[in-house]
């Protein structure tokens, strides 16, 4: 299929104790032959040669290891070699520059994992979930990306693609005997099954948000009145002094944001500028950046100080509670330790019309702050995933799927209206591509090249 053989470095850049090198092509093995001054078209296949690396004069330029990996039981489907040598830098640029000169091509972004693709080692997706693997960050994500890499979705979308072509089939076979008026299947039968694959493709459509909220970081927005302790709080979950905390009005005046991981859970935080009447032109500028903030975010915490509550809190909820819609919201009362019991209760009763989850802590002195994080999963969403769930989180599926489940609901309604099979089969088809352009099945050279511009050089 690949003529040329190509090589980079599969590490990460910079200096390191080792670097690894990846060889790969019709000629991988015979370049490192020459380069090593051994006979490695004669070392078993997954075995490992300690040797030489030598440069074009013949001179040694590092002791390394030779891994030989060959055709099709490799990475890439072709014969590989890794070459393992120091990692310094100029050795890491001077054994491609020799590789380079012995006939490899330096590997474009992705190469290696393309080849592979189309080699048929791996779908498309899959192919895709080597890149999320190598970015995630997080419990979840990792989980997440390595079930799809196993072909947790390629094989979901396999059994879906099976009944399609069980019901295409049947359709088809009616057309080659329309003129006898024979039916193969009862409407009623294909109706059922296309209602199966309809809420199977809702399911995981629906399953993006949660899954892309996941991989990227589930956006959490603090926002409130100035001085009620949303920077404090803020500190408080990232454990560093983050934000300035001052008694001064407005310190906040632009968002601030880091991330942390709670039980495998990547949350993105985002401190805002208080809300209030202000005629400090920056200020406002912070303010109408917090109102966008809202609006990006999936959960907003509401943080009140439980010893401020004020006459305008109507005022406070009209900014704030609009924007929620859609979102999850938790209201945070804090300063906790500077009320009683019953006058919590009672700033509770004044906050009933609001639908929301809430909870009374101190920020200061981290009072009931553990259970603030347990309250932050829950709204996230993510008890309700178990470790069978299949979860979309690359936007590309997610089109690929929303297309085909508007296709199969054309299919539908064709089989009501009675439709002659023909017609259904189109839409039929449709469904199949769409299902198609996930897994690779059919897809295009414009899209691999997308898809694989995205990865890092070296796999």
């Amino acid at each position: 299929m690949f003529d040329d053989t190509i090589c980079a470095v599969a590490t990460p850049a910079g200096c390191g104790g080792v670097a690894v090198i990846r060889v790969s092509g019709p000629s991988a093995i015979d370049i490192c032959s020459r380069l090593s001054g051994l006979s490695l078209d004669s070392v078993s296949p997954n075995t490992a040669r300690y040797g030489r690396f030598l440069q074009a004069d013949g001179q040694v330029l590092d002791d390394v290891v030779y891994t030989i990996f060959r055709a099709p039981h490799s990475y890439t489907g072709e014969d590989t070699v890794e070459v393992s040598c120091h990692g310094s830098v100029y050795i890491q640029n001077r054994v491609i520059e020799t590789l380079t000169d012995a006939g490899c091509r330096l590997a474009r972004r992705g190469e290696f994992t393309q080849r592979a693709f189309l080699h048929g080692k791996m779908d498309l997706s899959q192919a895709e979930a080597v890149a999320d693997l190598i970015a995630s960050d997080s419990e979840a994500s990792r989980r997440l990306a390595l079930k799809q890499l196993r072909g947790g979705i390629s094989n979901d979308l396999k059994s879906l693609r099976e009944q399609l072509l069980k019901i295409s089939s049947l359709l088809e076979l009616e057309l080659d005997f329309s003129e006898e008026d024979v039916t193969f299947a009862s409407r009623e039968e294909l109706k059922e099954l296309a209602s199966r694959i309809e809420n199977r493709l809702q399911q995981l459509t629906e399953s993006f948000r949660r899954g892309n909220a996941i991989k990227n970081g589930i956006p959490v927005a603090i926002v409130g009145e100035t001085n009620a302790g949303k920077s404090t709080l803020l500190n408080l979950l990232l454990h560093e002094e983050k934000a300035i905390v001052s008694d001064v009005h407005g310190t906040t005046r632009d968002s601030i944001e880091d991330c942390i991981d709670i039980e495998g859970i990547k949350f993105r935080f985002i401190d805002t500028a208080g809300l209030r009447d202000t005629s400090d032109t920056v200020e406002q500028l912070g303010i109408e950046r917090t109102y966008q903030k809202i609006e990006q975010a999936a959960i907003v915490l509401w943080v009140i100080d439980d010893t401020q509550i004020c006459d305008h809190i109507e005022t406070m909820a009209s900014r704030i509670l609009p924007r929620c819609e859609g979102k999850q919201l938790l209201l945070v009362f804090n300063k906790r330790d500077r009320i009683s019991a019953e006058e919590a209760a009672v700033i509770d009763n004044l906050f009933s019309h609001i639908s929301a989850e809430r909870l009374h802590i101190s920020a200061k002195l981290h009072d009931n702050t553990d259970r603030l994080e347990q309250m932050l999963l829950s709204l996230a969403g993510v008890e309700q995933s178990s470790n069978d769930d299949i979860i979309i989180t690359n936007l590309r599926h997610y089109e690929a799927l929303s297309a085909a489940l508007t296709a199969i609901r054309r299919v539908q309604k064709g089989l009501s209206e009675n439709l002659s099979g023909d017609l259904v089969a189109i839409d039929l088809h449709d469904v199949l591509n769409h299902i198609g352009e996930v897994t690779g099945s059919i897809t295009t050279d414009e899209i691999l090249g997308n898809i694989f511009s995205h990865f890092c050089i070296g796999k």
